[in-house]
């Protein structure tokens, strides 16, 4: 059976057995609860591996099943873990929602001896959500689902307005410690926002450099030829879905 870590005061992890290109390590399934709680919520049960499941299901009675959002990495166990668990599952969009209702943005969710704070944090995908437990340690935490990862950057699934936005919203936040689904814990928000919005518009200076050598006419696939030259192939169409934000941007940064 996969083992708990201790994550933050607040939470404990079990990575899921799905490592990848995509996924790193794998999928981090949360456990958030206070030390003298009865129960816990499961934040991303992840992939629909039954191993995983036990683990998480091993850890403590399951009051709430929060989501961060819509990838299948995250969502895949949702029914089975509900009916194993007998709690309700929410997320953002209604169609990854079991036997519960949809989160909302600025919610203040009262569960396992804690409050969580749902942030819409839209970027990485339109349903993306993150969780502040401002409660967790000295400066809270904050799960990041795919907004912000523990190695690298994240893929742009939704739009790049959004996703600036999402991080300076996150950077607000302060130095809170990051619990992100993919990759190790980090120490502070703020600066890791911060090395985001940098790289974002290092990003951007990049497109722009290869549209006026290639033309405004350029594919998504040459501006990415030229602008992730080094990237594998195995995460190519994830570089890909960055540029086409990136031109969408461009055009009209609102």
């Amino acid at each position: 059976m996969p083992a708990t870590q201790r994550t933050s005061p607040l939470t404990r992890s079990v990575l899921a057995p799905n490592a990848g290109p995509m996924t790193l390590d794998g999928t981090n399934s949360y456990l958030i609860g206070a030390p003298d709680a009865k129960t816990i919520v499961v934040v991303d049960p992840g992939p629909l591996e039954e191993g995983h499941l036990a683990a998480l299901t091993a850890a403590g009675r399951v009051e709430l099943v929060l989501i961060t959002h819509r990838h299948a990495d995250h969502t895949a166990a949702s029914v089975r873990f509900a009916k194993l668990t007998g709690a309700p599952v929410r997320a953002f969009d209604s169609a990854f929602c079991v036997n519960g209702d949809p989160l909302s943005d600025g919610e203040l969710i009262a569960a396992a001896g804690t409050s969580i704070r749902v942030l819409a944090t839209p970027g990485h995908t339109d349903d993306s959500v993150s969780l502040h437990l401002p409660g967790d340690g000295a400066g809270g935490s904050v799960l990041t689902g795919d907004t912000i990862l523990g190695r690298g950057t994240s893929i742009i699934d939704g739009t790049l307005a959004d996703y600036l936005a999402s991080l300076e919203a996150l950077r607000a936040l302060g130095p809170a410690i990051v619990l992100p689904a993919h990759g190790p814990v980090l120490p502070d928000l703020a600066a890791i926002c911060s090395a985001y919005l940098a790289h974002r518009h290092e990003r951007l200076d990049q497109v722009r450099a290869a549209l006026a050598t290639l033309g405004s006419a350029a594919t998504v696939a040459q501006v990415t030829d030229a602008v992730y030259s080094q990237t594998d192939a195995a995460v190519r169409f994830a570089a890909e879905a960055s540029v086409r934000a990136q031109l969408v941007y461009l055009r009209d940064p609102r």
